[in-house]
């Protein structure tokens, strides 16, 4: 057997063994705590390899990662004196390595145990002095809030800290659940109807304001409208004089032409008039122009 087999080989594996028990590693997102005869001795130990007493000393490391505790369904009472089932999940992590040590002797059952009951409690305690409808329906952050911090409060000796409390599932017992959509229904509808209503205002408002509006174009237009026409008229009767002025006796002769034209345009009408009359003066003229030389309108 040669030197290597004999001295060297088991001189390493001793060296291993030694290191391997007199150190110990931190990850990251580890915290420790080192004994010494079951007293703690140290505990701010950073991510790395850290030396410890073999057989002497030994270490316990714990998760300070966030946690996931779910709860079971559990009845809470309203202050209607009504039940909710409720279940919820916490959210949790080790603050204190020492006093969750001293508090749990680092069981993780014993922790989220206790945290849960504590947890129930605040629950409890907010639910009592809310209506169905204020839990359900209500501003749900507040009430997490105010439950978070009665919670960490309670258990600061435990070492541990509460980041989150969330409700997963409301159910309603079926003796309240019925009666409580009904209400949230009236509510919903009552909420929706106000709505229509304000609605429904706002649209007369703005019928009646483009009514308003039109009936101002209109009457604007029609004056407008009148005042053209006015104007036409005046100018056509300027121009009706200043040419019967111009000839009076062909004028009238021209008027009466008018007048046949719209008088027999239809046909088939029936004149009952004397045969002297003025409209027939220019029929019994021998000559027409004798007729409109000599004719009075």
């Amino acid at each position: 057997m040669s030197l290597i087999q004999r001295i060297v080989l088991p001189a390493l594996v001793l060296l291993a063994l030694g290191f391997s028990t007199a150190t110990f590693e931190v990850k990251q997102y580890q915290s420790a705590l080192k004994f010494r005869l079951g007293e703690i001795v140290g505990d701010h130990y950073g991510p790395g390899l850290h030396f410890k007493w073999p057989v002497i000393n030994s270490v316990r490391l714990f998760d300070k990662r966030v946690q996931t505790l779910t709860s079971q369904p559990e009845r809470f009472l309203t202050s209607e004196k009504k039940n909710l089932v409720i279940d919820y999940y916490i959210k949790w992590q080790i603050e204190n390595p020492v006093a969750y040590y001293k508090a749990t002797r680092g069981d993780e059952r014993v922790a989220m145990s206790r945290m849960d009951q504590i947890v129930r409690d605040a629950m409890k305690s907010q639910i009592s002095s809310r209506t169905v409808n204020q839990v359900v329906a209500g501003d749900r952050d507040i009430f997490m809030k105010t439950v978070i911090q009665t919670t960490n409060t309670a258990i600061d000796s435990l070492g541990v800290k509460i980041s989150d409390v969330r409700i997963m599932q409301i159910e309603l017992p079926q003796e309240v659940r019925r009666s409580v959509y009904q209400r949230m229904e009236k509510e919903r509808f009552a909420f929706a109807q106000s709505i229509r209503s304000r609605g429904e205002e706002q649209a007369k408002k703005i019928t009646a304001d483009a009514d308003r509006q039109r009936a101002v174009i209109l009457a604007e237009a029609n004056r407008q409208a009148a005042e053209i026409r006015g104007a036409g008229d005046a100018a056509a009767a300027a121009t009706y004089a200043k040419a019967y002025a111009q000839d009076p006796k062909f004028f009238s002769f021209y008027r009466s032409l008018e007048a046949y034209k719209q008088a027999f345009d239809r046909g088939g009408d029936t004149f009952v008039l004397s045969p002297t009359s003025p409209f027939f003066r220019y029929f019994d003229a021998p000559n027409p122009a004798a007729a409109v030389a000599g004719g009075k309108h």
